[in-house]
Formats: C-alpha cells, structure tokens, sequence
C-alpha cells in the first residue's frame, strides 16, 4: 500500500516540477521520474539525522507541489482539514483578515468590516512576521490561516512591519463577528452611497434591498450612486456575479477559462438595471481584489461605470477545495476569470479611470504595496503590453498607487477618495441636465 501511495503522489509531484519537465527534452519517462523520487524518498527515510515518518514525508510533498503552482493552492493536512469542519460549528473564529503569502512572508490583502482584525487597526499591506511569537517565514498559505484562527475570547499576539517603519506589536481577541456585507446611505443629501464589503448569498438581496429604499426616501433628488469597493478581497463568485448583474442591463459580465480546451464560458446580464439608469462611480484601491474585481471589471467594460482610486490587487483565480480520502484535502487554482473584453485582470489588477490617491498616503514611496504579480508561484498574465491611454497616464502620474485606507477610515468625512466620487458624480448630472 505506501508503495502505491508513493507512486501516486511522486508521479503527480514530479509531473509539477520545472526540472523534471523539461528532462530530456520533456521526453522523459514516467518511470524514470518515479525512480528519481523513491531514490530521494529512500534516502531521506534512510539517512536523515532524525527519523522522519512516511505520513510526514508524503504529506511536505504534496504540500511542496502545490506551493509551487501559485500563491493560493494549497495542501491541508487532516488535522488543519478537522479544524475546518469544526469551524463551522462555531467552536473556532477567526480575525477576518485575508491574507497571501510572498517568498514566504505573510501579507495582509485587507481586514473585513467589523472584524476583529480591522478594529485593532491592521490595515492592507502590513507584514505579519510573527504569529504569538512564531515566526510566519515559509509557512503555507493554509498553516497561516489556521494559526490565525483559535476559540472565541483568546488573544493573538501579532507582530507587523508596516511602510518600512519597525516592528508593531498587536494583539487582537479573536471574536465572533458577522460580516455586514451591504451598508448604504445617502450622501450630500442627493448620492446613494453603496459599501460593499464582500460577498456571501446574502449580498445580492441586500444590495437590492438597500437601493429601494433609499430611493423611496430621496425621491427623485438621486443625482448617482457610489458603489464603494475599497479593501473588499472578495468572496462568493456567484454573489459577485449577481451584484454586477444588478446595475447591467445586457452585456457580458465576466469570462471564465479552465485548463481544458472548450472550458471558456461567458456570464451575461439579465436585463434590468436596480438603479434604473443613474450614474455610477466605483471606488476601488490595492484591497480591491479577486471577487470584487470582477464587478468592478464588469461594470467598467459595460461603461456601466467610472472607476475611481487607484490599481486594484490584480488575481482572479478560482479555487477548489478537494477531499482527499482521510487525508485531507488541497486548495487548488482550476480556472481564472477575465474582463468581458478579454483582458486579464491577473498579475495587473485593473487600472481606474481617474486615479485619487488619500491625501496622507500621497506622498508614500512606490513599491511597498503587494499585488497579485509580487507572489511566490503568482500565475502569470501573458497578454500583451495594452496600449497606453494618454488620459490614465496623466491621472496616474506615471507612477505606482499609494497603499489604501485602514477600513475604518473608508467612508469617513476625512475620505478624500470618497470626495472625488461625489465630484465626478456631480460632474455627470452637470453634463446630463440632473443637477436639481
């Protein structure tokens, strides 16, 4: 049986590998690589200066092969798979960040809303180096999660880098929280403010119900809406893909492509429009990622809406969470998502219409903000160099977005990001005659 077990996993280990692939020209036999793995698995059982069970030698090689993939495949050991399912039950929580990884480093995409991570302040961007006082160096995506994840009440001490200044210190109680996905409310007394903050089943339902009503109560002083996407990392696609829907009458919202030849699938709108045809300005920044891109994307191609902020994450890929019998299981990448016009939002993220960087965060050096391009194994966005807008380039500056707001700081009277959208909005009904 560990024979069998050991082929497996061999062949598919060094099926994956770059060396290995490229041996003899690819031409290289099945059996040979097998050979070359149960030489190195023989040898390490044999000669290691401590003893190494089999379990632990097949589980680092399955791990070891995802990992070499891209930054968001994953192997999940059976006990960290236990604890999975148990968190469902409600007898583990975790802080609500959304994180990746990047040579190794643990990298905070953005905190939820409400979440126990975004009240003690972390913000997109911060380095966690140290879990309670582990180092996070090399651990895989999926260790990281579960490290962050424990009962309800317990603190984590987490230790941060954050702009290139020192080391931060912050502990942070892990608490049960819900993910108020929806908030809206009217701005400037004529603009309907949309947050969205990521998507569960629920999302779409809210969305709908949130425009209704506010609309009943402004009347018809609406001059547009904001639908502010800023450090949203994501979640359902379905629910992604309905919201997008809400606001497009016809159109493509978004293209999906696996491996396999005839794998490509376009999503349509259904008609309808839940804001019945009033402008739209999204708001998205360097948190804006993976789900979230996809709207901001589809409403963008559809010229459904202006996108105002700056670059967002920039990955669309789709994972699947496979069983492994007793085993297990592993996070693995199957498709990715594109622009209904073909680009790929992976590795680039998506560039705004008009480019509004926070003004404290404005004069931060360049560079020091991850995306989806910077990650170990990130999958690579092979289309060509678009052509240069003139317009983005002058918003832009020609230079690399700041780093974005803490959540708590977005849709506050200090958001200069949120001002602008209000301006642009006030803009259009100018130009449409709904100044009122």
């Amino acid at each position: 049986m560990r024979k069998v077990v050991t082929a497996l996993v061999a062949g598919a280990l060094l099926a994956a590998g770059p060396a290995l692939a490229q041996a003899k020209n690819g031409k290289a036999a099945g059996y040979e690589q097998l050979n070359l793995f149960s030489e190195a698995y023989d040898r390490i059982r044999q000669d290691a200066v401590e003893p190494v069970g089999e379990g632990k030698l097949i589980g680092a090689a399955i791990a070891g092969m995802l990992s070499g993939l891209d930054s968001r495949s994953a192997y999940i050991n059976e006990a960290a798979y236990r604890a999975m399912q148990t968190s469902i039950n409600e007898d583990q929580v975790s802080l609500g960040l959304v994180v990746t990884i990047e040579n190794g480093q643990l990298k905070v995409i953005a905190p939820q809303d409400g979440s126990p991570a975004a009240q003690a302040g972390i913000m997109p961007g911060d380095l966690i180096y140290a879990i309670d006082k582990d180092p996070t160096y090399d651990l895989t995506l999926g260790e990281a999660e579960q490290k962050l994840r424990g009962p309800a009440g317990s603190k984590v001490e987490l230790t941060l880098r954050r702009d290139n200044r020192g080391s931060i210190d912050v502990t942070v109680k892990r608490e049960r929280y819900r993910l108020q996905t929806v908030t809206a409310r009217i701005e400037a007394g004529n603009i309907l403010y949309l947050r969205v903050a990521g998507f569960d089943s629920g999302t779409p339902a809210a969305l709908t119900n949130a425009v209704q009503d506010l609309r009943q109560r402004a009347g018809n002083k609406m001059i547009g809406l904001i639908l502010d996407l800023r450090n949203n990392p994501g979640g359902a696609f379905e629910a992604a893909v309905a919201v997008a829907d809400a606001f497009i009458d016809k159109g493509d919202i978004v293209v999906v492509k696996g491996r396999k030849p005839g794998s490509l699938r376009r999503i349509s709108a259904t008609p309808g429009d839940i804001a019945q045809g009033l402008p739209i300005v999204a708001l998205i920044n360097a948190g804006t990622a993976r789900e979230a891109e996809l709207v901001a994307a589809g409403l963008q191609d559809n010229r459904r809406a202006v996108l105002v902020g700056t670059r967002s994450f920039g990955e669309s890929s789709i994972e699947s969470l496979i069983p492994l019998q007793g085993n297990g299981a592993i996070r693995l990448t199957t498709a990715r998502f594109m622009t209904p016009s073909g680009q790929r939002i992976q590795g680039k993220g998506l560039t705004p219409d008009l480019t509004v960087m926070p003004l404290k965060l404005a004069k931060l050096p360049r560079g020091d903000r991850l995306r989806e391009a910077d990650l170990r194994g990130a999958l690579k966005n092979t289309d060509p160099a678009p052509a240069r807008d003139p317009a983005r380039d002058k918003n832009s500056g020609g230079k690399e977005p700041a780093p974005s707001l803490a959540t708590a700081e977005i849709g506050s009277a200090a958001d200069e990001q949120l001002s602008e959208a209000a301006d642009v909005l006030r803009g259009l009904a100018l130009v449409n005659g709904r100044a009122g």
